[in-house]
């Protein structure tokens, strides 16, 4: 008897009573026919099991309509880092601990030598994302393992670096370093090539520098966080090995000149263009819709490049699925760019000088999609040209809806200095919660700093499915974005990550953080919460907007609403529209001055509750020499005659000083030495206020008890008038 598998099932996969006969049409025996039928279901589902491998998992990973659609098979994201152990309970100040170097599960002595386990999980699973940054003697030199399958030998050995970032698996874009303008030592070592493995992984680190695991201060840091995939069990998955790599070597090849290239996968597509140019009025919208079962592949938006930043913000771009509006965000954060225009390159968007947005993010809908454009200002915009590229999509039931969450956290106050246990007032701040089922697939931030300190010491803790402890908390908000050690550099040109400005990462100024997520999507099917700690190292007041992005089933609800508040409130371009450099209540505040100019040393805010500053922070000008020259200056409401009194910081290292106000001496040098730190206070003399601006002078006379430098610290001017404004 010759029967194919493929005469058994009709097109809806169901059965046809008329072959259930042997080839003489005799009626066959029940148990015959029951073996033919379970056979023929055999071969159905093994032929529709998907294998996982290095091969496919690099194919996922450069398909973007992969993302929209829920993982079949399914799999759980989950990360191991170096995170401070100490972190276990909110509400207490461990939660926010930083000591997040040298944190291993275990040490394991092997073949006379100590290797720290730094990860370790049971399959079928895959790592799929590795990054890596180190600090002290020889940093990055030590042995990185990684062994399959319980091997006793592993399948890849070598220095961490040439593993992360060189080449002795792969090149870059795969394995790479950031940023390029960015020492060597002091950048972020990304591997995104996939590591999978059928029963068990375990990755160690070897390395003679490292004091002790945990170790706080001495030898050498070690700074991880690895990101990895679990499949269901059952699941095929073809371990990593050195055959796997040789059959797979075409397609690594043809995987990293896509990525380099940004291949858009839209050769062979049967597309339609919407395209449309119009200028929308104050307060107004306009709108398109497009109708069937399809998915929009690319959007691109052309704007002026001279446009002006507060209309990158308040242009709002809102995307209706299937009658439910899934996306509503100011244009700049859609693109990863904020409120000023930033080149940047990812596998997902990019954003050219010229004013040109586009995204690649595949977006599905099973009957119509309206696409809605507002203009929040009171003021006419142009949008020079907006395209909509979308072809026929297949919707199933594993189809999902693009969405987009973003607001702002305006004049976000930052709390006080930190220490690494956690003082100071950290906190979490709420990037996005996600209720339904989905996947969660990239992030950026926007923020306008305003002091001379790093802001991003927090690590994200993100939880999936009402988990009682984050699946993922990890180092530092630049570790997380791929880069290390708070670098200001740009980097732009990366598939999935990128900072395309970090003017504020020192100082006061704009930070753009950008990250894109492919291989380590991460699912959930009831619930997800993404917080970022909010970990300043000093008081600051500053803007911060997160934008996430995301697909959910159909239903699926983010907590996060239109933010028309945040949309509309005044972008920061300097620091002085966050933080108003004006009298108030008769004073005005030393950090809330504007440096306009500093001849030598360096311009600091210093922040401590203990030393009995206002607000708890003065200005303080370091490593001055005679004749350096600092200039303030400050607002004031109207013209007024009125003597001004100095609150100074006095100690040992601190020197003295001629002070002038408005080209006026104060009269005499300012005496600020001291062999202990008080404050006093010290008349400067009657002067003639301006409305407007006022110049405060500050000119060093003599340096402290160091002859090369000179200290100076002000907590605030006191204005002696009455009834200010």
């Amino acid at each position: 008897m010759s029967i194919t598998t493929k005469r058994f099932a009709s097109k809806n996969n169901s059965f046809s009573p008329k072959y259930l006969y042997n080839l003489n049409n005799k009626p066959m025996r029940v148990r015959t026919i029951l073996f033919v039928i379970l056979a023929a279901l055999s071969l159905y589902s093994c032929k529709k099991q998907p294998v996982i491998s290095a091969e496919s998992l690099l194919n996922e990973m450069i398909n973007r309509e992969a993302l929209a659609q829920f993982p079949d098979p399914a799999y759980t994201l989950r990360q191991f880092s170096s995170y401070d152990r100490a972190t276990v309970k909110p509400g207490e100040p461990a939660w926010f601990a930083n000591w997040d170097r040298s944190m291993f599960l275990r040490t394991d002595s092997r073949n006379g030598r100590k290797e720290y386990v730094m990860y370790e999980a049971d399959g079928p699973g895959a790592i799929v994302r590795f990054w890596m940054t180190f600090a002290g003697e020889n940093c990055g030199r030590g042995i990185l393992r990684i062994y399959f399958d319980n091997q006793e030998q592993p399948l890849i050995e070598g220095t961490a670096l040439d593993i992360l970032s060189g080449t002795l698996l792969t090149g870059s874009p795969l394995a790479s370093s950031v940023s390029d303008s960015t020492k060597y030592e002091m950048r972020g070592h990304n591997l995104y090539f996939p590591f999978p493995y059928a029963q068990h992984c375990k990755v160690t680190y070897e390395s003679e520098n490292i004091a002790d695991a945990g170790a706080k201060t001495s030898g050498e840091a070690v700074y991880y966080n690895i990101d990895y995939r679990t499949y269901e069990a059952g699941t095929k998955v073809i371990t990593y090995s050195k055959e796997t790599m040789d059959k797979a070597a075409a397609t690594i090849e043809s995987v990293q000149e896509k990525l380099k290239n940004r291949d858009r996968r839209m050769n062979g597509l049967e597309t339609d263009s919407l395209i449309a140019s119009r200028k929308i009025e104050a307060g107004s919208s306009m709108s398109q819709t497009i109708e069937g079962s399809r998915a929009i592949r690319q959007i691109r938006f052309k704007v002026s490049p001279e446009i002006n930043p507060q209309a990158l913000r308040t242009t709002i771009l809102e995307l209706i699925f299937d009658g439910d509006r899934t996306v509503w965000c100011p244009l700049g954060d859609f693109f990863n760019t904020g409120y000023q225009l930033r080149k940047s390159n990812t596998w997902y968007s990019s954003v050219s000088p010229d004013g040109n947005l586009s995204c690649w993010w595949v977006m599905p809908f099973q009957k119509s999609c309206e696409i809605k454009i507002h203009n929040l200002r009171n003021t006419e915009i142009e949008i020079q040209e907006m395209k909509l590229i979308s072809s026929p999509w297949e919707w199933r039931k594993n189809s999902m809806h693009f969405g987009t969450s973003w607001h702002q956290y305006t004049n976000l106050k930052t709390g006080e200095m930190k220490d690494n246990e956690g003082n100071g007032g950290p906190f979490d701040t709420n990037y996005v919660d996600l209720t339904g089922k989905g996947v969660y697939v990239g992030d950026a931030i926007t923020l306008f700093n305003t002091v001379y300190a790093w802001w991003g010491e927090g690590d994200e803790k993100i939880a999936v499915d009402n988990e009682a402890f984050p699946s993922f908390i990890g180092t530092g908000t630049e570790d997380y974005y791929g880069y290390a050690w708070c670098r200001p550099e740009k980097f732009a040109n990366h598939p999935f990550i990128g900072q395309p400005d970090g003017s504020g990462n020192f100082d006061p100024g704009y930070t753009v953080n950008i990250r894109h997520r492919g291989l380590d999507a991460i699912p959930f099917n009831q619930h997800l919460k993404f917080d970022f700690e909010m970990w300043h190292w000093t008081r600051a007041t500053i803007n911060y907007a997160p934008v996430c992005f995301w697909y959910m089933l159909p239903g699926g609800k983010t907590n996060i609403s239109p933010d028309m508040e945040g949309a509309k409130a005044k972008v920061a371009l300097k620091r002085s529209d966050i933080i108003s450099p004006e009298i108030r209540n008769g004073k005005i505040e030393g950090e809330s001055m504007v440096p306009e100019s500093i001849s030598g040393g360096r311009f600091r805010y210093q922040n401590d509750v203990k030393k009995g500053w206002s607000d708890n922070m003065q200005i303080f000008w370091t490593g001055a020499q005679a004749s350096d020259k600092l200039v303030l200056s400050f607002d004031s409401p109207e013209d007024v005659a009125t003597e001004v009194v100095g609150h100074f910081t006095k100690a040992s290292d601190y020197g003295s000083f001629k002070i002038k106000l408005n080209g006026k001496s104060s009269g005499k040098v300012i005496e600020l030495n001291h062999d202990s730190l008080v404050l006093q206070n010290i008349s400067l003399g009657k002067v003639q206020l301006n409305k407007g601006q006022n110049k405060l002078e500050i000119i060093v006379v003599k340096t402290g008890s160091d002859p090369k430098k000179a200290f100076f610290g002000l907590d605030y001017l006191e204005i002696k008038y009455n009834n200010p404004k």
